[in-house]
């Protein structure tokens, strides 16, 4: 009995393959901008960011105590007090032999010490100090550039900058950065069976939903979105449509009419607008997917079952949006864990799967994933009822409780 490969039927390009002619077909945007801080949270490093200082500036105290010469408690257990220094107020003067000064946490380490005794292992009597132990040479000492170097690069060009890296660059004194210009997405709902929710359903027509979920992920990554509605079956009315949105978009998204259906004009639309490949992609859910260019704008053409267009924007048209963001583009794989399936996982071998499932530990700490029931590319509560996808490969076929698999769990996704 012979075995067929599914992945490898005409028109059918494994996922992978898929990313990897998405990312040598874009090009990054090459616009910059100049802007504060305050507003650069997810935004892409034009520039590298360069310290034009040591942090810390200066030697200083890891904690609450005295800064004293260690060569002075070899000889006596008591030192003089002779001033205090806090964090922002420097000690002017200079520690001399058989003296001390009382040092806060971040205070300047004055000049003739060089470590720092904590004041549990020390006990005042007015200016008398009487130490309780021996301190060695740089002891709770926070040495200069002991973080940052000045003309160290601490940020480099193509990080996509979280909170951490704005404190980052704000400890180096750095305001303002350059970064690569915010993208512009464009939504497009085709169909003449979609409905706004708020509206009276007639017979045959379903609510639009798509474009709710994608442009919420669109504005977690600090993107523009126009969404341009829903777009009834008309070839007039599409052609119009992709032609505004190409003219004002960086990417176009539609979500419908790249099957094989006689009403999907879409793809009719795209042939006379630009140079488009349509993929069948050995996906699931998600099959129909299609990318190309417009005459301007890129082009991602979804599937328009819910749970399709969430998984294949999620594959397929992050990295895209990475890669013309001016993002670094790496190759390591999204982090995954394995777990032991709680339940018979039903799997035909030909695409790769994303399985929407929900992982837990017993009390043996023993990672398990059980997958939901319905596994529909319309069930959306099967998304919403989960906690992350089973990651199970185009030649995988059932799998059996108790053997081990990996997940992917939903976090890695959406802090993207």
């Amino acid at each position: 009995m012979s075995t067929v490969n599914h992945c490898e039927a005409p028109g059918l390009m494994p996922l992978e393959k898929a990313v990897d002619a998405i990312l040598a077909a874009v090009v990054a945007i090459s616009e910059t901008e100049s802007i504060s801080l305050h507003s650069v949270n997810k935004r892409v490093l034009a520039d590298d960011v360069v310290s034009a200082i040591n942090v810390p500036p200066a030697d200083n105290s890891a904690m609450d105590g005295y800064a004293l010469r260690s060569e002075d408690l070899s000889k006596a257990e008591n030192l003089e007090l002779i001033g205090s220094t806090l964090a922002g107020s420097p000690f002017q003067g200079k520690v001399n032999a058989g003296q001390c000064v009382r040092i806060m946490t971040g205070g300047v380490i004055p000049q003739g010490a060089d470590c720092v005794m904590m004041q549990e292992n020390a006990i005042a009597d007015g200016k008398n100090i009487r130490f309780l132990e021996t301190c060695e040479q740089g002891n709770n000492v926070r040495k200069a550039g002991e973080d940052i170097t000045q003309g160290q690069v601490v940020v480099t060009k193509g990080t996509c900058l979280t909170p951490a890296h704005l404190a980052l660059i704000a400890s180096v004194g750095q305001i303002k950065v350059e970064v690569v210009r915010q993208l512009t997405v464009g939504l497009i709902s085709t169909g003449d069976e979609l409905t706004l929710p708020g509206q009276t359903l007639i017979p045959g027509a379903i609510y639009e939903s798509n474009s709710y979920a994608l442009a919420a992920k669109l504005h977690n990554l600090n993107l523009k979105v126009n969404n341009y509605g829903i777009v009834k079956d008309d070839l007039a009315s599409l052609r119009e449509v992709f032609k505004r949105a190409d003219n004002e978009c960086d990417l176009v998204i539609s979500c419908g009419g790249v099957s094989v259906g006689e009403a999907d004009f879409v793809k009719d639309i795209l042939a006379e607008a630009g140079q488009i490949n349509f993929w069948k992609v050995a996906i699931k859910p998600g099959k129909p997917f299609a990318f190309g260019r417009l005459s301007q704008a890129w082009f991602c053409g979804l599937p328009g079952n819910p749970v399709s267009s969430y998984v294949t924007f999620e594959q397929l048209v992050m990295p895209l949006l990475r890669k013309l963001s001016g993002q670094n583009i790496t190759t390591k794989k999204a982090p995954y864990f394995i777990a032991k399936a709680a339940n018979l996982v039903r799997k035909r071998p030909g695409r790769a799967d994303f399985q929407r499932a929900y992982f837990y530990r017993d009390d043996n700490g023993q990672l398990w994933v059980k997958s939901q029931g319905n596994q529909g590319s319309g069930v959306m509560s099967s998304l919403t009822n989960a906690n992350c996808y089973l990651l199970l490969t185009q030649e995988q076929g059932d799998v059996s409780t108790g053997q081990e698999l990996k997940i992917l769990p939903f976090s890695n996704i959406y802090t993207d």
